[in-house]
Order: structure tokens, then C-alpha cells, then sequence
């Protein structure tokens, strides 16, 4: 189906409270529609690439955001649909029925609960589990979210993600159909019957707060070439701790992927934002980020230092861990939000030159740097 009709049925279908899924916010919100959105620019420099430091980078337009939420009675909706240079996407779109003040029921295009329940990132540039798929994801399903007195819980069944296998103009990393140019390995898996289950527990303490959880997701696999199915899953302990204005955030999580009628057991293809490459099958993720929230007289400067690992555990001692560091500030000032990288990468994809992967053997042995800023104004 297109996009432009996915879109048109996420907002006859509804959508959520904020797509953070924090709580009931929305239940604050007077009956109506409000509709919002964003423009970004982004520059960057690739400083492993002569062209790019001779040219100074580059600066391009990045995406404009259109966002509705709207609550009427105990139902309402919520919709961000993303416009780039070459393509456009559904970020989420979903239905909600507050059943009472504990429960709420989303249906639709939801964010999918795993991992730490905002971001395991401070940065433009994510963590390397949103690469392979474990960090702000959405699919098509159903969730129920429980909120008291401290405890939070997302029970949750996704059919299958937003777009199909072949798609790789999305905004979350998803399986994929095709061949990958690198390798020359064609792949024909798609994921489906998907559960997810987390739970986490917050408590206020002096100066601040902090949320300590675990999750758990498995689904099947399908070879949709020969129908053949296998299976998937992933599990994460994780915590985030506030305290005067200092953040600190740790999660640990190992995943599996076991694809039916695999040409090689030890990889599996990933795509996202018009991109598709390969991840090994199985490994574990690691991060630990700190920052600090400074306010100022136009607004708040947040400094963070992101840092990742991805440890392969697969049946080829070639295989290397691949690893990201992001050392950068945000700045909030009025409608705008600016965020300023520096990104070093070592056999990671979209951070390394020659290594497009995750956990794949790598090609050379080189931390490679980039910087990148991303200006957004909000409305």
C-alpha cells in the first residue's frame, strides 16, 4: 500500500498519547485536535573522507514533521507522518481508550515497549540498538499500558512492522527483503506474532528519580520465499537515574535472530531510512550514557557522552565487535532544539567508512569521526 494511504488510515484509526508512551498526558489535554509538527536542516562532516573535509560538509534538508493528537472522552488518537529530500513515512499513528485511570489500550502504529521507556540515547545519532531494531520502534498492534504508583507495564502484540520486508524508506529498523550490495547475499525474511512484555518500577529519591526495568520480546521469522518459519527474541535489564540535572542511563540486552533457510546462520539483513545492511544474528548490546542538563537564561544546554557495544555471538571467530561514541550537547532554546555530534564509530554502519554492518568482520581497525548538527524549529 502506499504511503500516502497509510497515512490517511493511521488517522482514521487514531493514534496515542505521546508517543513516548510516559503515562496519560494526554488525558490533560482539553477535547479536539491539535496539530503540530517540525522542520529540520542538518550539516555534516565526515572527516575519514577527503571530498567531505575539502568541501567543509554538507548542509541539507533534513525532514518536516506533521503531528495530530486529539481526545474526545476516553478515546483519542495521535499521528506523525515524516517528509524527507526523497521519500516520505509513517513514524507512528494509533488509537487509545483510557479504560480507566490505570489502563490504557493503543491500537495501531505504537511504539513497540523494549529497552529503556524513552530512548537509550541522547543523541541525533541513536544508539546501536535502534539499528537493529531496539530502540524507538514502531509496528502495526495492539498495546496495553499500566500505570501505579511507580510500577509501569507495556503488554503488548504486534502483527508485523509498519512497512513490508522490501521497504527500506522507513523510520525503524525492520527485517529485510532484498539483496545486500556488500555481500550479495539475498535475503527473504520478514518478521510477524510479535510480543513484547516490560516492566519497570520508579522511585523518587533526593534530588531526583530513578527507573530500574527489564523486557522481553520474541516473534517469528518468515522465509517469504519458501514460508518456512523460525523465530526471534530478545530480552533487557535497564536504568535510567535522574539527579540534579544529571542523567544517567545503562542497559544490557542480548537478542537472536534465527531465520528459517539462511545462506549463511551467522547474519541477517536489517533496513532503515532508504538503507539496508547486514547485523550478526546474535550478539548482545551494551550502553552506558551520562549528561547533564544545565538551564540558561534562553532556555536548557544538555552535554551527554553516548557510548555502545555490540559483542557478536556467532559461529565465525571473524566477526569483531563494533562500537559508537557520540560526544555532543543539545541546546533548547524557544521552538528550536539543535543537537551537536561528534560521532566516532568502529566497524558500525552509518559511522565507519568501510565497515557497513554491525558485528560483522571488520575492515580495518580504524575509529572513524564524523560531525554532524541538527537544527530543528518546532510548532
Amino acid at each position: 500500500m502506499k504511503h500516502t494511504n497509510k497515512f490517511i488510515l493511521s488517522l482514521v484509526a487514531g493514534a496515542v498519547a505521546l508517543a513516548s508512551g510516559t503515562a496519560f498526558a494526554a488525558d490533560q489535554q482539553q477535547d479536539g485536535i491539535k496539530i503540530g509538527g517540525s522542520v529540520r536542516v542538518n550539516y555534516g562532516m565526515k572527516l575519514y573522507d577527503d571530498a567531505s573535509k575539502d568541501k567543509g560538509g554538507d548542509l541539507t534538508f533534513d525532514t518536516a514533521t506533521l503531528k495530530f493528537d486529539g481526545k474526545k472522552g476516553n478515546w483519542g488518537l495521535s499521528s506523525e507522518y515524516r517528509f524527507t529530500s526523497s521519500t516520505n513515512y509513517i513514524k507512528y499513528g494509533y488509537a487509545y481508550y483510557d479504560y480507566n485511570p490505570e489502563w490504557q489500550i493503543q491500537f495501531g502504529i505504537n511504539k513497540v515497549p523494549f529497552g529503556n521507556r524513552d530512548f537509550i540515547s541522547n543523541s541525533w545519532w541513536f544508539g546501536i540498538p535502534y539499528y537493529l531494531g531496539f530502540e524507538d520502534n514502531y509496528d502495526v498492534g495492539i498495546k496495553a499500558v499500566r500505570e501505579s504508583n511507580g510500577w509501569h507495564t507495556d503488554l503488548a502484540f504486534y502483527k508485523n512492522p509498519e512497512y513490508g520486508p522490501t521497504e527500506n524508506k522507513r523510520y525503524a529498523a525492520d527485517l529485510y527483503t532484498g539483496t545486500i550490495a556488500a555481500s550479495g547475499v539475498e535475503y527473504h525474511n520478514e518478521e510477524t506474532n510479535q510480543l513484547n512484555l516490560r516492566q519497570t518500577y520508579t522511585f523518587e529519591h533526593e534530588g531526583g528519580s530513578t527507573t530500574v526495568g527489564a523486557s522481553a520480546q520474541y516473534g517469528q521469522i518468515v522465509n517469504n520465499q519458501t514460508q518456512n518459519t523460525g523465530d526471534r527474541y530478545a530480552a533487557a535489564v535497564h536504568l535510567d537515574s535522574k539527579y540534579e540535572g544529571w542523567n544517567l542511563q545503562l542497559q544490557a540486552m542480548q537478542y537472536e535472530f534465527d531465520a528459517p533457510d539462511a545462506a549463511d546462520p551467522n547474519k541477517i539483513a536489517m533496513s532503515v531510512v532508504g538503507w539496508q545492511y547486514e547485523v550478526a544474528s546474535k550478539g548482545q548490546i551494551y550502553n552506558a550514557n551520562l549528561s547533564k542538563t544545565i538551564k540558561t537564561g534562553f532556555g536548557s544546554v544538555k552535554f551527554y557522552n553516548d557510548f555502545g557495544v555490540m559483542t557478536p555471538d556467532v559461529d565465525d571467530s571473524s566477526y569483531a565487535n563494533s562500537y559508537q561514541n557520540v560526544t555532543g550537547c543539545a541546546i533548547s532554546a524557544g521552538p528550536t532544539y539543535t543537537m551537536v555530534d561528534f560521532v566516532m564509530g568502529r566497524n558500525m554502519t552509518f559511522s565507519t567508512a568501510n565497515n557497513d554492518h554491525v558485528g560483522l568482520p571488520e575492515v580495518g581497525s580504524d575509529w572513524d569521526k564524523r560531525i554532524n548538527i541538527n537544527f530543528g524549529y518546532y510548532f
